[in-house]
């Protein structure tokens, strides 16, 4: 399809080649990584192995299977980060590609910029939610993805 120019199939070849940090477990349909800014601490994204843009796309199967995997990551997330509530984003506006953004909110979360520390993610002005402060370093990563594959396991029994 435009494996040659889409963002999350060149993430992919990243995984499969080894290069990819914030990869943490292939699942069946799709791959795990940790979210490259942590102001939400735990941020993970799930990959679709299938290059389409809207999950009507996918064979019936797979798309079942697929929906299936996604709720066991975010249980994973949440379980793995203490999060009070899971945000679940899949736009595909910037790269089409099917991947979730699995947000793990706490209360308060969003600071002044929330209703009482209540709202989505974009209410964050984005030099907040993407600053470079909250990239984790090598130590917390590995903690990060150590503990998120832990609870993978479990789930995956």
């Amino acid at each position: 399809m435009r494996k040659n120019t889409c963002g999350i199939c060149k993430t992919i070849e990243k995984i499969k080649n080894n290069e990819n940090p914030y990869f943490v477990k292939e699942l069946q349909t799709g791959y795990v990584v940790i979210g490259d800014n942590q102001h939400f601490y735990g941020y993970s994204l799930f990959l679709c192995k299938e290059c389409v843009s809207e999950i009507y796309e996918l064979e019936s199967a797979f798309r079942q299977k697929h929906l299936m995997e996604m709720s066991i990551v975010a249980n994973a997330v949440k379980n793995a980060f203490g999060a009070d509530k899971m945000n679940y984003e899949c736009l595909g506006n910037g790269c089409s590609h099917i991947h979730w953004h699995l947000y793990p909110r706490r209360k308060g979360d969003l600071g002044e910029y929330g209703n009482n520390g209540k709202g989505p993610v974009w209410w964050l002005p984005p030099h907040i939610l993407w600053s470079d402060e909250t990239i984790p370093s090598k130590t917390e990563l590995y903690k990060m993805k150590t503990k998120l594959r832990q609870e993978l396991k479990t789930l995956l029994k």
